[in-house]
């Protein structure tokens, strides 16, 4: 996934979820960007970081920049939270993300993919009628090469988990994608101490038969794309940076 309009900025400050003032480098000006995560990212979104911004301006847009990318000592992490669904449909379907324990070959897959009270991000056939759900999380929070997610408690993560379980139940085959938005990571986890709540409930999914994997991705300040598998360990412990 390349971005077409890349400019680099400092970041100035967020001034809610979705807005930040940034100071463009190879003019000066002060712009405001999107920023398209609603994650907290406090590690990273930090007072004169380096961040990457796209412009795309547009009569429908409040603002003609959003901010995709910001630089963490020598690594750039993506925190564009429309990216992970997009690189895991392409990855699934091209094999460069594996999905474990299927006989057959995927050769239907559609996204955004209603199955009773929830709407998951991939549902996949196989040439020998296999069907399941993946869903697909974006990672962004990383301290000491571990990765953790969520960076901010989410109900609607908590909800999707407890159903993937349901469904595979149902003979499905059910997965939870953790698509790393940096390259440098030796493990990822889930953040316990941040949603006790969500950490048993992957405990009990994995029980029952979830699969959890994670994909770490190649970062710069103009494209991402998926690189490797990466070893996911639910007891891995996380020191939260922003603690």
């Amino acid at each position: 996934m390349k971005y077409s309009a890349i400019y680099l900025a400092i970041f100035i400050e967020r001034s809610n979820r979705f807005i930040a003032r940034c100071r463009l480098l190879n003019t000066g000006e002060e712009i405001i960007t999107h920023v398209k995560n609603t994650g907290r990212s406090k590690e990273l979104l930090l007072p004169n970081a380096l961040v990457a911004v796209n412009h795309q301006p547009s009569d429908k847009r409040k603002t003609a920049y959003d901010l995709i990318a910001v630089k963490k000592g020598e690594m750039w992490i993506n925190i564009d939270s429309q990216i992970p669904n997009a690189l895991a449909a392409e990855g699934i379907l091209s094999g460069k993300i594996k999905l474990p324990g299927l006989k057959g070959s995927i050769n239907y897959l559609k996204r955004e993919y209603t199955y009773e009270r929830s709407k998951f991000d991939i549902y996949f056939e196989t040439d020998q009628q296999e069907k399941g759900f993946v869903e697909v999380k974006g990672m962004t929070l990383e301290n000491y090469e571990i990765g953790a997610f969520p960076d901010a408690p989410t109900l609607r993560g908590l909800k999707h988990v407890e159903e993937l379980r349901l469904a595979q139940t149902m003979e499905y085959h059910c997965y939870v994608l953790f698509v790393v938005q940096f390259p440098t990571i030796q493990t990822a986890t889930i953040h316990r101490e941040m949603q006790p709540a969500l950490y048993e409930a992957v405990e009990k999914a994995k029980a029952d038969g979830v699969q959890i994997l994670a994909y770490n991705c190649d970062v710069d300040q103009e494209s991402i794309s998926i690189k490797e598998a990466v070893p996911f360990d639910l007891n891995q412990k996380f020191i939260d940076p922003n603690q």
